[in-house]
């Protein structure tokens, strides 16, 4: 176990520069992963106009789409994208020349979890400004609400995505399986349309952290009179998660390829 010395606040500020540097080094990925939100906001926002929703109490749609695609960016740059980096490094030796550096494990982990916030922080601003600009969507009631649910999110997905990449046998393998689940939770939890909270699928969808997610993020966004900007239990729903997903982590975390030969 590292311990925790003077100096090591430098060496994550130094490695969260790399993964910085290694993000923006390819392009594509960059803007695919950071723009991707954003397209799906301008075309269901787009579609969707002024009308309002008696699921959502008469709010507009769209004050509904903004915070719901902001939990979207988040859980996509720390599962998605963290996950399947993290099985490619493995299985291409990286992690395993990392383990042999004289860099402390725990500098590795703290700087790839700010660097995913950094990502998600990125796209959440480019939203609300989306959200703001383009379609006068009424901001948070409360910030501070916002961004603990924001950055409960990220702690919570960032360990669901370390946790599954324990789970994923080989790099091909890794963006099948983690679109596969992700995608399909995002349809069931509610993202592209509002549910009803009393529905049979709501409730499934609230044992599972992307419904909670989308909640925590959207409830700052509700002004109707009686609502609270604090979704505490949907945070609470997301920190379990979170605390399943360091276990799995712990536990199963793997610094060789799986592959033998």
């Amino acid at each position: 176990m590292n311990r925790v010395r003077k100096g090591d606040a430098g060496l994550v500020a130094r490695q969260l520069y790399y993964e910085q540097l290694l993000f923006w080094k390819n392009p594509f990925r960059a803007v695919f992963t950071i723009g991707f939100s954003v397209i799906f906001l301008l075309l269901l926002a787009g579609s969707v106009g002024n009308s309002r929703s008696s699921l959502l109490g008469g709010l507009r749609e769209v004050q509904y789409y903004v915070p719901g695609f902001a939990a979207y960016g988040v859980m996509s740059a720390c599962f998605n994208t963290l996950a399947i980096s993290l099985v490619v490094r493995r299985e291409t030796g990286v992690l395993k020349r990392l383990r042999l550096s004289p860099l402390p494990t725990w500098v590795m982990v703290a700087s790839t979890f700010l660097s995913s916030l950094v990502v998600s922080l990125l796209e959440v601003i480019v939203l609300l400004l989306v959200g703001r600009l383009a379609f006068s969507v009424t901001l948070p009631a409360n910030f501070l609400a916002f961004v603990v649910a924001i950055v409960v999110g990220a702690v919570c997905f960032t360990a669901m995505g370390i946790a599954a990449s324990t789970v994923i046998p080989n790099e091909e393998a890794a963006g099948p399986i983690v679109s596969i689940v992700f995608f399909v939770l995002l349809f069931l939890s509610g993202l592209w349309y509002a549910l009803t909270p009393s529905s049979v699928l709501a409730k499934v969808a609230g044992y599972f952290p992307v419904r909670p997610m989308i909640l925590a993020t959207f409830a700052p966004f509700d002004r109707l009179p009686g609502t609270s900007p604090w979704a505490w239990h949907d945070i609470a729903v997301m920190a379990i998660w979170g605390a399943a997903g360091v276990v799995v982590s712990v536990r199963r975390f793997a610094w060789e390829p799986h592959r033998s030969g």
